[in-house]
């Protein structure tokens, strides 16, 4: 296997020549164009702040397809219960600092850089990126974001501040990305976590297929709403 190392022009490699790890390039830039070419080919970055840009294609991928959620019955009473307010696309900067910051388990350090936050929130002013935010009276206390792009939510980040409020975030994802008719969410990188709540592992032979067909249909660009 091979690491490409990326110049000025916006290209990328085949994905299906990234490393065992998911590893596939270099360096490059996080301008919207490539970042777009970047998930329009199933890869993203994925780095810390004193490391070069790194991008990643991995295998296997976690997605979630119709269906594929599973909620408890706890938390579907407390999507129910009104105990949080959940908005759309109101403070975008918030949600992406809060996934920055605040700590989870088990990991140290974050992989949300200065360069990552600017570069989200130019693809959200361009109508391409989304979030959900949970809030607890006019506190904001959960949410999520990622880039939207044919029929395909790719989720990067969420956070919590209150037992739930992320998983409220995302049960409101899920009925919004399948009103739209999205045919999946994809979870990047399989974890223990999202397994319990329906992630499905797949090959990235597989997901590259469906992300193909989905990238046929037009891309809901702007705000959402709840």
């Amino acid at each position: 296997m091979t690491v490409y190392f990326l110049d000025s022009r916006i290209r990328f490699p085949d994905p299906r020549e990234a490393e065992p790890g998911g590893l596939l390039a270099v360096g490059g830039d996080l301008s919207p164009e490539r970042l777009l070419l970047a998930y329009e080919n199933g890869i993203f970055p994925w780095y810390s702040e004193e490391d070069p840009i790194l991008w990643f294609s991995p295998d296997p991928r976690m997605v979630f397809f119709p269906g594929d959620f599973k909620f408890s019955k706890t938390l579907l009473k407390t999507v129910s219960s009104g105990k949080f307010s959940v908005r759309v696309d109101t403070d975008f900067a918030a949600v992406v600092e809060n996934c920055a910051n605040v700590g989870r388990k088990g990991q140290s350090g974050t992989w949300i850089t200065e360069d990552m936050k600017v570069a989200y929130l130019k693809l959200h002013e361009l109508g391409y990126t989304h979030s959900f935010e949970v809030y607890s009276g006019e506190s904001l206390v959960g949410g999520l974001y990622g880039v939207s792009l044919g029929g395909a939510f790719f989720g990067e980040s969420m956070f919590h501040l209150e037992t739930d409020a992320s998983k409220v975030a995302l049960f409101h994802l899920a009925r919004k990305c399948w009103e739209f008719g999205f045919d999946f969410i994809d979870s990047q990188v399989p974890t223990d976590h999202m397994k319990t709540l329906g992630g499905r592992e797949i090959s990235r032979k597989e997901f590259l297929l469906a992300l193909e067909s989905s990238l046929q249909k037009k891309t809901l660009r702007g705000v959402w709403q709840i």
